[in-house]
């Protein structure tokens, strides 16, 4: 089963960055040109990109513009750490972000400070590589994903871990599509996802391009769904995992796994390896980003909650381990996931 080609989320083109504007999706589709490091953090930020991987990628290009931008002035090594610095505090959560950057920075320090034209192109391939290697990444988390998806599964998913959320194809989307591509027949729920509604606008827009079967649901809907037994499987994303195997992920993906462990559905996460993160022993450690409580007061800049009302906003919370079935990666399934299993998932070649 196959639809239209995945949108493009991110392309490098006339020295700069075009980031598809996912806040106007489904409505509008609109790349926004990104000049320089800056313009890259502010869009981080503003969610015209978003997803752990596609930020990661994101970022990685953008220190390509940060080191155009030393080169061009002779700022030097000190503006680049800077932007570095900048981007790192965009989106605290999404570990992909520090793991690209760190990356980055690695052969910034193999030229003692040199910020020529000469880095700026090798920068700028390494961006490159890590561009196709989200892209192949995704593609091995879908067909060892694909295995653990039945015939006549009915799917729930969480937010937007699709194309849109990578440099293409998608993690725990990319499962999906996999399974269909393999002749599956499958039906997926669509949570909203509130209040960015990351699923309605962006998940559901991707399934219905793929051609896959699909019923947008509320978020509160999904307790219905698993005490009438419409759910047989539960897949999400995920933008941290500690060395526990917790997960981080969108907000209101927890109670899904309090849902699945009490109906026996199995709930997995799909994520890339760079998502593990062994410094944090526990997804306690996960540094939780809080988001302007005028995204839960507001709707499309109108105002749905009176005035003065105080508003809490995370945008993730936290699901452990222990309510995970599997972690999908591109290096195999992690059926118990533990820090020595994670250790050990780090340790071997890619398949």
């Amino acid at each position: 089963m196959s639809g239209a080609e995945p949108l493009r989320t991110l392309y490098w083109e006339q020295d700069s960055l075009f980031l598809l504007d996912q806040r106007l999706l489904p409505g509008k589709i609109s790349y926004r040109r990104c000049r320089s490091a800056a313009d890259v953090a502010a869009a981080i930020k503003n969610m015209v990109v978003r997803g752990a991987p596609a930020i990661g990628v994101s970022a990685a290009f953008a220190m390509v513009l940060a080191a155009r931008e030393a080169a061009g002035d002779g700022s030097g090594a000190a503006a680049i750490e800077r932007a570095a610095a900048a981007l790192r505090s965009s989106r605290p959560t999404a570990v992909n972000l520090d793991w690209a950057l760190r990356r980055m920075e690695s052969l910034l320090e193999r030229f003692g400070g040199d910020t020529g034209e000469e880095l700026t192109a090798i920068l700028l391939r390494e961006a490159r590589t890590i561009l196709e290697e989200d892209l192949a990444t995704n593609r091995r988390i879908g067909a060892h994903g694909a295995s653990l998806i039945p015939d006549g599964a009915s799917i729930l998913t969480h937010c937007n871990a699709g194309a849109l959320a990578t440099a293409g194809y998608g993690t725990a989307l990319g499962v999906i599509r996999a399974a269909a591509a393999a002749g599956k027949r499958l039906q997926v729920y669509v949570d909203e996802t509130r209040p960015l509604l990351q699923g309605a606008r962006l998940t559901a827009l991707e399934l219905l391009r793929e051609k896959i079967p699909a019923v947008l649901v509320t978020d509160s809907c999904a307790g219905y769904l698993f005490s009438d037994d419409r759910i047989t499987v539960v897949i999400v994303g995920a933008d941290r995992i500690a060395a526990n195997g917790d997960t981080a992920n969108k907000i209101g993906t927890y109670p899904l796994a309090v849902l699945a462990k009490r109906h026996r559905v199995p709930f997995y996460v799909a994520a890339p390896c760079s998502t593990i993160d062994l410094s944090l022993e526990s997804g306690r450690e996960i540094a939780i980003e809080e988001r302007d409580p005028e995204e839960i007061t507001t709707l499309n800049g109108d105002r749905i909650a009176p005035a003065g009302i105080a508003a809490f906003n995370p945008a993730f919370d936290v699901t452990p381990a222990e309510l995970i079935s599997a972690i999908v990666t591109e290096r195999g399934l992690l059926h118990r996931p533990c820090r020595a299993a994670l250790e050990n998932l780090l340790a071997k070649g890619e398949e």
